[in-house]
């Protein structure tokens, strides 16, 4: 297991290498001079050259990724290009509020779509379980963006019940959590929808296997069977995706957080994209995808442990 963990640490260590290096490279891919686009039309070329000076783009491409990953090793992301604040700043400020946006809807994601699926599979081809199937499938291809627009226009704008915009006031934990409920339940849709049918699909698979006919055979209760014994490994391929699933709602969070207007990551990365501030764009693209990353290591280091399977091919491997 320890050597597991070594090479997993090391494989993640060359993705976020190699992402750093791409995001270096995105400045020459898009076309179009950050350095006028920042400063506008009638900006002076003298202005112009010290702004690319101030980007690093006056030097060559291997010196530019040189000192990104030099800062980047240091525990700096840069200077922001438009306001010359560190952009470390600008994360702190942000990212908390994405990874509480992330964390609940994946949560909520967890608590509906788990049962969900569980009920499915303990009453298969029932009524209620053609009716789950119906809402599962329709939520799973719901886009998030789309879910917020709907929720935004009957909660917000129609029936006023909960508040459209921003993330209210951060010393007020009532008033937050107001702000959180219509970005939290759009991010999740799509993730109740997908959990639900593979909590169904791998609960019934499990129901089939020998073990579980055993342990019926051997007088045990069907609750306990079912519920000690099938749904703890029905659950363990969820742990499987749950990882993923963090790194998706983190993508999606730029458009919740842009619909909502929540001050996030996924604005900072948006309004930088519109005026091309690569330093911004390039450190948050980062942040993101270290969280990706991070999370899917989490999820394969605990679905090996839940695995015992898993183990014992890689000692055999």
């Amino acid at each position: 297991m320890l050597v597991y963990i070594v090479k997993r640490i090391s494989m993640t260590i060359l993705v976020l290498l190699l992402i750093a290096i791409f995001l270096s490279l995105l400045v020459h891919i898009v076309p179009g001079d950050p350095a006028t686009r920042i400063l506008g039309p009638r900006a002076t070329p003298a202005l112009i050259e010290k702004m690319r000076a101030a980007m690093d783009l006056d030097k060559p491409l291997y010196v530019q990724i040189g000192h990104f990953v030099w800062n980047l090793l240091h525990g700096s992301l840069g200077v922001d290009a438009v306001t010359g604040a560190p952009i470390n700043k600008l994360v702190v400020t942000a990212l908390p509020h994405t990874l509480i946006l992330a964390v609940t809807s994946l949560s909520l994601a967890i608590l509906i779509g788990i049962p969900m699926g569980v009920y499915s599979a303990t009453h298969p081809n029932s009524l209620a379980d053609r009716i789950l199937a119906i809402v599962s499938i329709s939520f799973t291809t719901i886009p998030s963006y789309v879910a917020g627009l709907f929720l935004l226009i009957i909660f917000a704008v129609e029936l006023h019940v909960l508040p459209a915009m921003g993330i209210g006031k951060t010393n007020d934990l009532t008033d937050y959590v107001r702000h959180l409920i219509l970005p939290s339940v759009a991010l999740a849709i799509t993730w109740i929808g997908y959990l639900g049918r593979l909590v169904r699909t791998s609960l019934l698979e499990v129901m089939n296997e020998t073990y579980i006919r055993a342990s019926r055979a051997a007088g045990l209760s069907e609750g306990l069977v079912r519920y000690r014994y099938a749904l703890k490994n029905a659950l363990i391929p969820t742990v499987a995706v749950l990882g993923v699933g963090l790194g998706s709602l983190m993508g999606g969070a730029v458009f919740v957080e842009i619909i909502f207007t929540r001050p996030g990551m996924g604005l900072l990365i948006y309004n930088a994209i519109q005026v091309r501030n690569y330093p911004l764009v390039r450190a948050g693209v980062l942040i993101v995808a270290v969280l990706f990353v991070l999370a899917n290591f989490l999820a394969d280091l605990i679905y090996t442990y839940l695995d015992p399977r898993i183990q014992l091919n890689k000692r055999q491997g």
